[in-house]
């Protein structure tokens, strides 16, 4: 035998040979792509085994959805796949990514860096691009779910979708993406289609319904005292707050503390079991961050990130999705006007109350009027409102903008005896923007940012954009703002054993004696589900009522208050923005905080740092 067979031979894979022994076997973790470089081992990760051998070709699965938490490996063993694909069972392949960015990022950073660090990889793939890894007997193609050609061009065997949760609903009028992708594998008897993603929300998340369409199997695991088969479920994971490390679960048959040190001898020692039969050619599997690896992502972790989420609607939501891998259920049901209103309480109007650091405000654009809320934030996010301004008068004549530049530079007076102004006012521009232009073009410094909300943005702050007419921009998450604020609003204040109260939750929101017009106004619109003209269903935001600025306005002093990442702020940085809050309040309107003036648009925070 010649040295070249010699070679050939060695770089040839057995004839049958799974998925997971083939990555047991030749895979190799780049450095630059992986926090334990070296050596593929499935034993890291040994529920990631049976997901891997069910895409193998001798396994007569045809469909395998796995719906998980962030940070599990589930698209490693889809690479893994790729691998085996490229090495051992040649034939046409595509990859879906969610957007054109990270079919670029996952070519360049995950793919490209595999295949270089995979000696049999390395001598077989012939082309290696962006949208094209070419190897004997097959092609491995990348296509964004945003590119209809992309999903409809030439048959392939394989197709990988990956986070199916982010992809569109629609892809350029030509419908779903996921159902274009899959009609190229209909050629193909013996076709593997395998689809991971973290999930979104209930009713609407893509990989939560295939999930239920599949076989729907659970990675059970024995406890360490009494033996007994269980998930590891997150209601089970107990812990002090006082002492995050004290986390452990507590066994559903004996009641045992199963510490995390047991968790590599009882992840070996698991099993995926089907809790619901389902076609036998479409397997489901689902697992939580619970699961995650020794070295990893801690229970511990676990536990402080829920305490930190808890009591706020945006971070309970990823923890949710990307930590328990479930799809987020919004109460999308207003919260009653009544309750709220029971509540006010007796500070004065036009008064910063203890416990407020930062002002901001919220302004609408209505034919006839300006209308504004100012609110006080503190640590937390717990907030007050300390007034309703309505200004009278034509919006297309000077007066009404005159008036708005007055509020801005007005002074509140604050309980300790000082005074505090306006760090950030928030301006819709969806109704007469050219007259929001025109007045936020006179104030150069960063206390004035023109917003215009959209459906499309799925966080509070989205893109900020520079516009022709010299103001830049900030898309907000209108819906986003909605689902934090009505949560908020059904918090309740905490109480000591005597059932009085003694602090308030993250997030509570405090206001004076207004009116009950303001309060239906502030719960003026309720979520519900519906159905697009092509069968999508989504949830969508209606109003319950005609008037509903009291809600605007709080979600646009939200969205400035976001812009200055109070959100994030630590203590020593709500103290700075107090005393700049007080230095704001003396500044002459139209001229910039800075020292000196600038003609190019400028993204708000800038003088903040």
């Amino acid at each position: 035998m010649t040295a070249w067979e010699t070679w050939q031979r060695a770089l040839s894979p057995p004839t049958e040979m799974t998925v997971s022994e083939w990555a047991d076997e030749y895979r190799y973790l780049p450095p630059e792509a992986s926090a334990e470089p070296g050596r593929w081992r499935t034993s890291r990760t040994p529920y990631l085994r049976a997901i891997m051998d069910a895409l193998s070709p001798e396994h007569p699965a045809e469909r395998v959805t796995f719906m998980k938490s962030a940070q599990i490996g589930g698209t490693e063993a889809g690479n893994n796949w790729c691998g085996y694909v490229m090495h051992h069972a040649p034939g046409p392949m595509l990859m879906v990514q969610a957007k054109d960015d990270l079919v670029e990022k996952v070519s360049k950073q995950r793919l490209t860096p595999m295949i270089d660090a995979t000696p049999v990889l390395r001598d077989r793939v012939r082309k290696d691009n962006i949208h094209e890894k070419i190897f004997p007997g097959g092609m491995l193609m990348m296509a964004s779910a945003r590119s209809a050609s992309g999903l409809r061009s030439m048959p392939i065997r394989y197709l990988f979708l990956d986070e199916v949760d982010a992809y569109p609903m629609d892809v350029q009028g030509e419908g779903d993406p996921v159902a274009l992708a899959v009609a190229r594998t209909r050629t193909f008897s013996r076709r593997k289609i395998f689809e991971c993603s973290t999930p979104t929300d209930a009713g609407s998340s893509r990989v939560d319904g295939s999930f239920k369409a599949s076989t729907q199997h659970y990675y059970h695991v024995p406890c360490p005292d009494c033996g007994a088969m269980q998930k590891l479920e997150f209601p089970n994971l107990k812990w002090s707050k006082k002492d995050y490390d004290s986390a452990h679960l507590e066994c559903i048959e004996c009641g045992h503390k199963i510490q995390e040190s047991n968790k590599t001898w009882m992840l070996e020692h698991g099993a995926w079991m089907v809790e619901e039969e389902g076609p036998a050619k479409h397997l489901g599997f689902f697992i939580n961050a619970l699961y995650s690896p020794a070295g990893w992502y801690s229970w511990a972790d676990i536990a402080r990130d829920f305490d930190q989420a808890k009591n706020n609607p945006l971070k309970l939501r990823t923890f949710v999705n990307t930590v328990l891998g479930e799809t987020w259920k919004e109460r999308g049901t207003a919260p009653r006007w009544q309750r709220i209103y029971d509540r006010r309480e007796p500070y004065q109007i036009g008064t910063v109350p203890a416990g407020g650091y930062v002002l901001t405000a919220g302004v609408d654009v209505q034919k006839d009027r300006l209308e504004c809320e100012v609110v006080a934030w503190g640590p937390g996010l717990e907030s007050w409102s300390v007034e309703h301004v309505v200004l009278e008068g034509d919006i297309y004549t000077p007066a009404p903008w005159e008036r708005l530049s007055g509020l801005l530079r007005k002074t509140y007076p604050t309980t300790d005896g000082g005074h505090t102004g306006i760090l950030r006012m928030a301006v819709d521009s969806g109704f007469a923007t050219t007259e929001v232009y025109n007045w936020a073009r006179t104030h150069r410094g960063d206390r004035v940012m023109v917003i215009k909300g959209s459906a499309h943005t799925q966080t509070i702050l989205g893109g900020y954009k520079p516009s022709k007419s010299g103001v830049g921009i900030w898309h907000i998450g209108v819906d986003a703002l909605k689902s934090e604020l009505y949560a908020w609003l059904r918090l309740r204040p905490l109480a000591d054993a005597d059932g009085q109260i003694s602090d308030y939750p993250a997030g509570y929101c405090h206001f004076p004696m207004y009116g009950q017009e303001y309060f239906e106004q502030l719960t003026a619109e309720s979520q519900v589900s519906k159905v697009d003209k092509k069968g999508y269903k989504k949830l969508e935001w209606v109003k319950t009522r005609a008037r509903n600025e009291a809600l605007d306005l709080r979600n646009y002093a939200r969205a400035a208050a976001e812009s200055l990442q109070l959100s994030r702020a630590e203590m020593a940085k709500w103290e700075r923005l107090k005393s700049i809050g007080a230095i704001a309040a003396g500044q002459p309107v139209g001229k910039p905080l800075q020292s000196s003036q600038t003609k190019r648009t400028r993204r708000p925070g800038a003088w903040l740092g």
